[in-house]
């Protein structure tokens, strides 16, 4: 991977949606040899899934926290992921090494919402202690700013 090809990674992780031109403007290509190495990443496997970021708030969705979870002994980790894998509240899972052995990312109506999944994940997906955190503001960092119409590249044009 190199230089062109972690800059298209980056234009991808702060827009999943932008066009084959705006890729090639971005990096100095055109929409074509964009598009072509947009697929040898995919083919690679550098670039898995195309997923869309939803707002929760959107979705009424308005309390979003940290939830650290540690299982209880007689807990896999393969059945607290199929515990959790249908709770809609739970974003992302991510099995960490520290005290604790997962990390979750939810988002709740209400505290109530919240106080109420939290019960979920310890009653009926077998988790022995819980340490939760709200989120109060989240910045996006390594991503390049989001493009502002009207705006050109600037430099030559590289070909790939």
């Amino acid at each position: 991977m190199d230089k062109i090809d972690r800059e298209i990674v980056r234009v991808l992780q702060a827009d999943g949606r932008a066009s084959y031109t705006d890729i090639g403007a971005a990096v100095h290509l055109s929409a074509n040899a964009a598009a072509d190495r947009v697929r040898r990443l995919v083919h690679d496997g550098t670039i898995v899934g195309i997923h869309a970021l939803v707002d929760p708030a959107a979705l009424g969705l308005t309390i979003e926290a940290q939830i650290d979870v540690k299982l209880r002994a007689t807990t896999s980790a393969d059945d607290f992921e199929r515990a959790i894998r249908d709770v809609p509240q739970v974003l992302t899972a991510a099995l960490v090494t520290g005290s604790f052995d997962y990390a979750l990312r939810v988002a709740c109506s209400d505290r109530a919402d919240l106080a109420e999944l939290t019960e979920t994940i310890r009653n009926k997906a077998g988790a022995q202690e819980t340490y939760s955190r709200l989120i109060l503001r989240e910045v996006r960092v390594g991503a390049p700013p989001a493009r502002r119409g009207g705006t050109k590249a600037k430099g030559p044009a590289r070909r790939a």
